[in-house]
């Protein structure tokens, strides 16, 4: 039996956990609550904010497996809990993959048939027939990041039709290097920024990068605001220099009421929820049993995160 703490905020089924991981000993430790009953946890599963997790490994020094409910966990990468002997700490990588490569070709679909500016006409009660629709078939998209996230709208993006440029640090299966992302900028019709945030990749989109998109491209940020420019990809979008923006990852969090993004007509704001799917749960489940089946058996577990790398 392996005593397992579950330390999120989360509600709703994650409430369910002791139950559905029978045979072993789980107790959940809300926020405000002491950790006392977790005393002597092996394994902690919670957020990637880093004042709690710092809280949670601070009070639990037994804990040798950390998952992370988050896919980005480069704020815990920065706890420098590398010099922790024996802490493994794992993502939830692969639990999104879906809903936000849907999400990516649900704004690449909103943009290419101008359905955000329909919606204002809408809610005005104008009847607006601009001739502005573009095909989605036949378009470019430049995928910066071909993790699994990135890879999945490789995928569907293919399946639409569309022509697809990877970008990623090996250059690894027909894609590019991150030294060659001004050159491919040029081809983009759609822009989607989907890697993880790292030291090397934080400011990656910069203006140069920004000043060579084609003036109809369209730039999409599923992964965090740190990956671009803000300034430089604003001034891009308020003086339509290119097509416009569908951000989901914010440099700031949540989005200030007085933001210049909120008013703009060509962009799509939504607030950090490409990830959100009724079957999160489902799939979060099923990844956690099977690393605690690895962690009893001394198995490799799923979803390591490489602490040098920060993914």
């Amino acid at each position: 039996m392996t005593k397992i703490a579950i330390v999120t905020s989360f509600g709703g089924r994650f409430l369910e956990l002791p139950r559905e991981l029978a045979g072993e000993e789980v107790v959940s430790i809300g926020r405000d609550e002491p950790f006392d009953a977790a005393r002597g946890a092996e394994v902690a599963i919670g957020s990637n904010e880093p004042n709690r997790v710092r809280a949670v490994l601070d009070a639990l020094p037994t804990v040798r497996w950390y998952h992370s409910l988050g896919a980005g966990v480069e704020r815990i990468v920065a706890l420098e809990i590398a010099g922790r002997p024996g802490l493994v700490l794992t993502n939830n990588s692969g639990v999104y993959d879906a809903p936000i490569a849907e999400h990516v070709i649900a704004t690449i679909l909103a943009a290419a048939k101008q359905l955000h500016l329909r919606a204002r006409h809408q809610a005005a009660g104008e009847w607006v027939r601009e001739p502005n629709a573009r095909d989605v078939r036949g378009s470019t998209v430049v995928i910066v990041g071909m993790g699994s996230i990135g890879g999945e709208v490789g995928r569907l993006a293919k399946a639409l039709g569309m022509n697809v440029i990877g970008v990623r640090r090996s250059g690894a299966d027909g894609s590019v290097t991150p030294d060659r992302l001004v050159e491919v900028a040029s081809q983009a019709d759609y822009f989607a920024i989907c890697a993880a945030l790292t030291p090397q990749t934080r400011g990656l989109v910069s203006r140069e990068v920004i000043a060579k998109l084609p003036a109809h491209a369209w730039v999409i940020n599923i992964a965090r605001g740190a990956i671009a420019d803000e300034p430089a990809l604003l001034e891009a979008v308020r003086e339509k220099r290119i097509g416009g923006a569908a951000i989901d990852a914010w440099w700031q969090e949540p989005l200030p009421a007085d933001s210049p993004w909120w008013s703009l007509p060509n962009v799509i704001v939504t607030p950090h929820v490409s990830g959100e799917s009724e079957r999160f749960f489902e799939r979060t489940l099923t990844l956690i049993r099977e690393n605690v089946r690895r962690f009893k058996a001394g198995e490799p577990l799923l979803n390591t995160v490489d602490l040098e790398r920060g993914y």
